[in-house]
């Protein structure tokens, strides 16, 4: 007969529920796990599973019972850094969708725009593409993989404790918020040089035939030539996409670096 004392009942559920905290806080606030269109359901199950696994390997659990004050702290803890892990790889989804905003503003397409529900708000149609397009390269990449690959090698690196988490982990993350505005933009300054040299071109062509519209022809061209280039930036774009993700899971072990100081 099997004899299973309360204590050790407590230990198995702490044991299976703090990394499940920080499997949810990571699922989240990440990219594609957090998608409005995936049902809550599928993500509490899939971190559910995940911890199922992780566990197991887990050494030095805390002892505290889950519905101590001690256990809150933990709870709080391990959410935190699912929070912080998820965000920063969010950063270069950012990035690629503010270039989207830029691109479309130089082509005349800040009408083009729709709810997004992923967003909660107004999104134009050319950054929703490159987001796809980056989502799929996200996949290809196997993005999702090392991004959970990394969140498992961090109960090394951060375990699970009750300590309040380092506020210099806070700090790294508010500073990878730069590769938003530094990434978006290289990657939108090949079509933003490309359609100012059109656009300087145009202007030109008015000067020395003022009898042209340039309202009339100006924005087909510039929308045309848009979308020419397009065509000739998009098959770089996957080495870029790769260096945003290697950005984004370096980003991710600086901030673990800094929450475990």
């Amino acid at each position: 007969m099997i004899d299973v004392t309360t204590a050790q009942l407590y230990g198995w559920i702490a044991a299976f529920l703090w990394p499940m905290f920080r499997l949810l806080g990571l699922i989240a606030t990440a990219p594609l796990f957090s998608e409005s269109t995936i049902p809550r359901r599928a993500k509490v199950l899939l971190a559910a599973g995940l911890s199922t696994i992780i566990s197991p390997t887990l050494a030095n659990i805390p002892a505290a019972p889950v519905y101590s004050f001690d256990g809150f702290l933990i709870i709080v803890n391990e959410i935190g850094i699912g929070v912080a892990m998820g965000f920063t790889m969010r950063l270069i989804f950012a990035a690629v969708q503010t270039a989207g905003e830029v691109i479309g503003l130089q082509m005349g397409l800040s009408f083009a725009s729709f709810y997004d529900r992923s967003s909660g708000g107004q999104t134009m149609v050319l950054s929703r593409f490159l987001n796809i397009v980056a989502t799929l390269m996200f996949l290809a990449l196997d993005g999702h993989l090392m991004m959970l690959a990394t969140l498992v090698d961090s109960f090394n690196s951060v375990p699970i404790a009750g300590t309040p988490l380092s506020g210099h982990g806070w700090g790294a993350v508010a500073r990878a918020g730069s590769m938003v505005f530094a990434s978006g933009t290289l990657l939108a300054l090949p079509m933003i040089a490309a359609l100012l040299t059109l656009n300087l071109s145009m202007g030109i062509l008015n000067r020395a035939s003022p009898q042209l519209s340039i309202f009339a022809v100006g924005f087909p061209v510039t929308l045309g030539g848009g979308m020419v280039i397009m065509m000739l930036v998009m098959p770089q774009m996957g080495a870029y996409m790769q260096h945003l993700v290697d950005a984004g899971l370096q980003a991710m072990a600086t901030v673990l670096d800094q929450f475990a100081q």
